[in-house]
């Protein structure tokens, strides 16, 4: 950064203005920018109030002293809840046994090969492992950053080409997405790629600013081109095919060919290869069987087929669309309907480019063999600039109808929540579930609470002021409601077995998994488990690898019967089933989904 924005006691106000008039948009990287946005909450607080506010109506002091608050709750609610099967457990557990094997390349599963998704998202689990040991926040504190840097990159990008007000408005509804939060909160592959595609857009809509310099754009570019690697290191070639998926459209509907010159497309493919080549060169060279399974089941057969059995309706992503954008409905249809619309002397777009870059990933991935939840994540950061562009917009008495619209719905769940205590198929499901609407009316009620703040306190009348607490708001409840869900995963972790088992399981003892795959108690065990007859999701690493599990149920029997003292995990049918064959087994512990044995009775000295 030029000297001039560095002058020794300089105000927060006058490095501001420096920085605004030099340093904008020149050789500062992202990361760079992204941490002088997320450092200014500290300065605002620390600093008195300059009244050159970075929200109107809003005192930077007061923005400040929220943002801290939230990030508080951001990161102070992982360790809330215990790992739900089966992404949670599956990917804490992938990291866990490469924390501990100390392998990087070859991904392993239970001990066995797992080649369905790359490893970055892994290595960075791995690492808060060694940082700060394994558990459940560990598990859960890379999506947690993941979903921070991508709102605070497409914040950024929008600040840039829109106004700090915009910017900022970003920001909350990003974070304040009931979606976003969600999975930010949930260890999944889904939010880290998503945030990955969000730099991606980030850095290319900050390339194309017309005030860059041409060393700017060449760097916002190649940082652009280093988050598509990143992306394709988290699940594979989306990293690059949606980007390009985009691009392609927004080229084809404008005609700007000079844009295929603006991006920098030789050095940024050399870039993102030298990101992605070294694990994909290494982890093929180890294991040879790696490029096909990869490339063509896990890309072309999962997107063409339903060989994953995940299809769904064309309509699928629909509803969880309107929970993404919630309560910004009209906005998003408006901001839509307007990005088509060309400026005068204006040669890039970026509207146009965002409303793309919504509408071909929500259709790519609506078109689908393979659908879960999770997919169309990426959609969020550019809706969320535009939803932005239209909020700042708003008269009063269309924002009050957002506020009524909303509170209706708030209402709505509060009543209906009591409901959720009539759920579940025995007495402990339906006292969790009980526990469970209790969360979830206090979610419903602070966010009634809110909203009548919203529409009825004079100080939250005006609009952006309005947007502040609805956006606080739904970001609190969405995390109560989350914390609250402990109550049921808990049961579904496995977690209140472990004390019991490991009483009883002995550090050389193998643990046989019979026809199911637990995901969730080899984590909290700390020990991978011997598949038996049903390989599930581990069909290819136990194909590839056939001495690591036991193929037929007799042969179980038999190894059972004669080998070492051992535990096995298995269904309640599939105990029963056992049982009345007569096959010896002592009981350690039980849920309604898993129990737990031994071949030796472990109640004798």
């Amino acid at each position: 950064m030029p000297d001039r924005c560095r002058r020794d006691g300089a105000t927060l106000r006058d490095a501001r203005i420096h920085h605004n008039r030099g340093c904008q948009g020149r050789h500062a990287p992202l990361i760079t920018h992204v941490l002088h946005l997320m450092s200014r909450p500290l300065a605002a607080v620390a600093a008195p109030d300059s009244g050159d506010r970075l929200y109107p109506g809003v005192s930077n002091r007061t923005l400040g002293l929220l943002a801290l608050c939230m990030l508080f709750v951001w990161f102070g609610s992982l360790g809330a809840r215990h790992l739900l099967p089966s992404d949670e457990g599956r990917y804490a557990e992938i990291a866990r046994e490469m924390f501990a094997s100390g392998d990087w390349v070859t991904i392993r599963y239970n001990g066995v090969k797992y080649f369905e998704k790359p490893p970055f998202h892994l290595w960075m689990t791995a690492i808060a492992y060694h940082l700060f040991g394994v558990g459940d926040w560990q598990a859960r504190l890379w999506v947690a950053i993941s979903g921070l840097l991508g709102a605070a990159a497409t914040g950024w990008a929008a600040r840039r080409w829109f106004g700090p007000t915009v910017g900022v408005t970003t920001l909350l509804v990003l974070l304040a997405s009931p979606y976003w939060n969600m999975a930010s909160h949930f260890n999944s592959l889904d939010i880290s790629v998503a945030a990955a595609l969000a730099g991606v857009l980030a850095g290319f809509l900050l390339a194309q600013h017309p005030e860059n310099s041409p060393a700017a754009r060449r760097n916002w570019m190649l940082l652009a081109w280093v988050s598509m690697g990143i992306a394709v290191l988290t699940k594979g070639l989306i990293g690059i095919a949606l980007p390009g998926l985009v691009l392609t459209l927004y080229v084809i509907g404008t005609r700007d060919w000079s844009l295929l010159r603006r991006i920098h497309l030789v050095s940024g493919l050399a870039v993102m290869l030298a990101v992605v080549t070294p694990w994909f060169w290494l982890v093929s060279v180890r294991n040879p069987e790696f490029p096909s399974f990869f490339f063509i089941h896990e890309h072309w057969q999962r997107y063409t087929s339903t060989v994953h059995h995940r299809s769904g309706p064309l309509w699928y992503f629909v509803p969880l669309l309107l929970v993404g954008v919630f309560p910004w409905f009209a906005p998003a249809w408006r901001a839509m309907a307007q990005a088509w619309q060309k400026p005068p002397q204006q040669p890039f777009r970026p509207r146009l480019l965002l409303a793309l870059w919504f509408l071909a990933i929500f259709v790519f991935f609506s078109l689908s063999g393979s659908k879960l939840p999770g997919y169309i994540l990426p959609v969020f950061p550019a809706l969320a600039i535009l939803i932005a562009l239209q909020v700042v917009q708003l008269s009063e008495k269309s924002w009050r109808r957002v506020l009524v619209f909303a509170l209706v719905v708030a209402l709505a769940g509060l009543v209906a929540s009591p409901y959720a205590a009539r759920l579940g198929a025995d007495g402990a499901q339906r006292l969790a579930y009980g526990q469970f609407a209790v969360w979830i009316a206090a979610a419903f009620g602070l966010a009634v609470a809110g909203l009548c703040a919203a529409l009825w306190l004079p100080w939250a009348r005006p609009v952006p002021r309005g947007v502040l607490v609805l956006s606080v708001t739904l970001f609190v409840a969405v995390i109560t409601g989350s914390m609250g869900h402990e109550k049921l995963g808990r049961l579904r972790s496995g977690v209140d077995l472990v004390p019991a088992v490991s009483a009883v399981l002995k550090p050389d003892m193998p643990v046989y998994s019979v026809r199911m795959l637990d995901h969730t108690l080899p984590f909290y065990l700390g020990r991978t488990m011997t598949m038996v007859e049903g390989a599930d999701e581990l069909a290819f690493g136990v194909g590839q690898e056939p001495d690591k599990w036991v193929a037929t149920l007799p042969a179980f029997v038999q190894l059972w019967s004669t080998g070492p003292r051992a535990m096995a995990i298995m269904s309640p049918a599939n105990y029963e089933q056992l049982r009345g064959d007569n096959v010896r087994m002592f009981p350690v512990a039980q849920d309604r989904w898993r129990v737990v044995v031994t071949n030796f009775n472990w109640r004798s000295p």
